[in-house]
């Protein structure tokens, strides 16, 4: 468990001169959606209902994310004052959920459901790397490093546990790669979507998801350069069991960047004629 708090970040440091508006509107939804693992515990308390020892390691994990919504709500009601973290969080619960009383993996095995928590912890490393580097704010700064040094540890956890379930349920090769690439086009779910129209809509507008979805996107997206592409495509062949050298690595490393840079051009392009 990691062994920073609130206190620790340099709250003092803030600098609302460097606040990137269009960061700002990827923080707030992303301090929603990291708030929310309540309800990511109790479905993995029930997948994991016969590993005590892996539960454990869920409720640390739960305090942790629970822990970066904190501070990045924080940071979001500093860099916009109108900006509340609590009402927005409301918002996003009340629109926004996810079926917790599944006693299964809906992944079909408890290896594949660690492949794709091993996905989620790859997207958040990666993209809280990202958002460090794409800001000069020195306290998103501060905040951004440590939360990244947690989500890969977060990784390595669901990865080292993944090993040892699948020694056990043997999951044919290509059903884990099936998982990593199912749980990298969820992505693009509703959960981010909504998360983004709760945090930075106006009240009483409607929500359009694919607006949303556009909006959140073309930010995000924009943060990402080929170092950290790498890295995160080396963490998604580690959790689908593939080898992260020779060819099918390298194709598959070149293959991931062209895909994010061509679609962050596509959705600033998209976003920028809905605004219009």
């Amino acid at each position: 468990m990691t062994h920073w708090t609130l206190d620790d970040i340099p709250w003092s440091e803030f600098d609302p001169a460097r606040v990137n508006p269009q960061i700002l509107a990827v923080v707030k939804a992303a301090s929603l959606v990291e708030r929310n693992a309540a309800d990511y515990t109790e479905y993995l308390g029930n997948v994991f209902r016969d590993d005590p020892e892996f539960q454990a390691h869920v409720a640390d994990w739960r305090v942790e994310e629970e822990r970066h919504g904190d501070v990045l709500g924080r940071w979001a009601e500093m860099a916009d004052p109108t900006f509340s973290f609590d009402v927005a969080l409301q918002r996003f619960r009340a629109g926004f959920s996810i079926d917790m009383g599944a006693q299964d993996s809906i992944r079909g095995s408890i290896t594949g459901e660690l492949i794709a928590r091993c996905i989620v912890e790859t997207g958040t490393s990666s993209f809280y790397s990202a958002l460090r580097d794409s800001t000069d704010e020195p306290v998103l700064r501060a905040i951004c490093h440590r939360i990244a040094g947690d989500e890969f540890r977060h990784y390595k956890l669901f990865l080292d546990t993944m090993r040892v379930y699948q020694a056990r349920e043997k999951v044919a090769g290509w059903r884990r790669l099936m998982v990593a690439v199912g749980r990298i086009k969820e992505s693009e779910d509703d959960e981010l979507a909504f998360a983004y129209h709760a945090a930075n809509d106006p009240v009483d507008a409607p929500y359009d998801r694919v607006t949303a979805s556009t909006n959140y996107g073309a930010r995000a997206f924009a943060c990402y350069r080929p170092h950290h592409v790498e890295r995160a495509t080396n963490m998604v062949l580690k959790a689908a069991g593939l080898k992260t050298h020779g060819l099918l690595g390298s194709l598959f490393k070149r293959g991931m960047w062209v895909f994010v840079s061509r679609r962050a051009r596509r959705l600033h392009v998209a976003a920028a004629t809905r605004a219009a």
